[in-house]
């Protein structure tokens, strides 16, 4: 998608209009819009070695670290791309280009300190990304098996604002499941009913054939115990995804 740039005709379009209009027009209006050539992700990475290299850890510098980011570096590459490039620009350039880097990702920062922080507030484990069920989820989740005989147990984490689908647990006879809340704030609601507010030492009890869904406050990360209740032909059905507009309302306490 072409860039629409403007910096060149604001800072120096009186003063300097033949620059201004190749650094708006040409640079970022033609050059950095061929994306068949070079995806605009590529094109950030090589900016942003190309002014390391020459020791130009000013405003530009950070413009293009933040363009970066927004085409999808993320902080762990560029961490490996300053790293790698220390080799043959220079030591101090790649420690003046880190210093801009961490200012930039700070937020991927914030986001895995509070992480830590919500680990730190349970005894289990937050467990590795929920990839097997993650199709139905709506945000990142976490799960930690912690007894897979007699009857098993799992710690479900889910990130701000993460929400699984709703469901229903279906069985003969017995089944469901049971919710113990460990650490952090959530949400639990059943079809047709408000929605309620979770916090650590709450109980909820699942009867087979309910439908409803749980997940992460907007604003606090959340973990559960999941605990399955043994019953004859027991099975789970995953249904529709629980939308923004659902969400919100059950915040809200309006649904």
């Amino acid at each position: 998608m072409a860039i629409k740039q403007t910096a060149g005709r604001n800072a120096l379009g009186d003063f300097a209009p033949k620059f201004a209009q190749l650094n708006d027009d040409v640079l970022f209006g033609e050059v950095w819009s061929r994306e068949d050539g070079l995806s605009l992700r590529d094109r950030s990475v090589v900016t942003v070695v190309a002014l390391m290299a020459q020791g130009l850890t000013d405003s530009s510098f950070k413009y293009h670290l933040m363009s970066a980011k927004n085409n999808g570096v993320t902080r762990a590459e560029i961490a490996e791309i300053l790293t790698h490039a220390a080799f043959y620009a220079g030591w101090p350039k790649a420690w003046a280009a880190f210093r801009m880097a961490k200012e930039v990702w700070a937020d991927e920062d914030d986001g895995a300190d509070a992480k830590a922080r919500h680990q730190n507030e349970m005894a289990f484990p937050i467990g590795a990304p929920n990839d097997a069920f993650a199709k139905y989820f709506i945000g990142q989740s976490y799960l930690a098996p912690l007894s897979t005989e007699q009857v098993g147990i799992y710690n479900v984490t889910f990130e701000p604002g993460c929400r699984n689908n709703w469901h229903t647990h279906h069985a003969k006879s017995g089944g469901g499941q049971i919710l113990v809340c460990v650490a952090g704030r959530g949400l639990y609601q059943e079809w047709g009913k408000p929605a309620q507010q979770l916090c650590p030492g709450d109980v909820v009890n699942i009867p087979a054939g309910v439908k409803h869904w749980h997940g992460a406050a907007p604003d606090s990360w959340f973990s559960h115990l999941a605990v399955e209740v043994p019953g004859e032909e027991a099975s789970n059905e995953w249904l529709e995804p629980v939308d923004d507009e659902q969400y919100l309302k059950a915040i809200d306490g309006k649904a």
